[in-house]
């Protein structure tokens, strides 16, 4: 058996790490506990399975670019997040990168 899927896989993923980064923090602009910010990604076309966000959104919290809190919805408490003041200087930043490197992707696709 090859091992050409598997690093593959690992490509994929690398790939999608920095871009769940950031559809996490434009999707946080509004208020979301978790399972609805899946559903929202997934309603756009991403999917992020619970193992991959919740340690992403803890991560992000950590790092000054969300902040939480427990609200009651429909009976249930629930943690909500939302970007905050340095999430939103980092979505900007990350908005731009992602800009530029697409551009240089789409030059470097182009058929000749």
């Amino acid at each position: 058996m090859t091992k050409a899927p598997e690093k593959l896989d690992r490509l994929v993923m690398e790939v999608r790490r920095g871009a769940l980064t950031l559809a996490v923090l434009l999707a946080l602009r509004e208020p979301h506990y978790g399972y609805s910010l899946r559903k929202g990604l997934l309603a756009k076309g991403l999917e992020i399975d619970e193992g991959t966000l919740y340690p992403l959104l803890r991560r992000l919290e950590d790092q000054g670019l969300l902040r939480s809190e427990w609200q009651q919805e429909d009976g249930r408490k629930r943690r909500f997040y939302q970007i905050d003041a340095g999430g939103e200087i980092a979505l900007a930043e990350m908005q731009s990168e992602w800009q530029s490197l697409n551009d240089v992707i789409g030059q470097l696709a182009e058929k000749d």
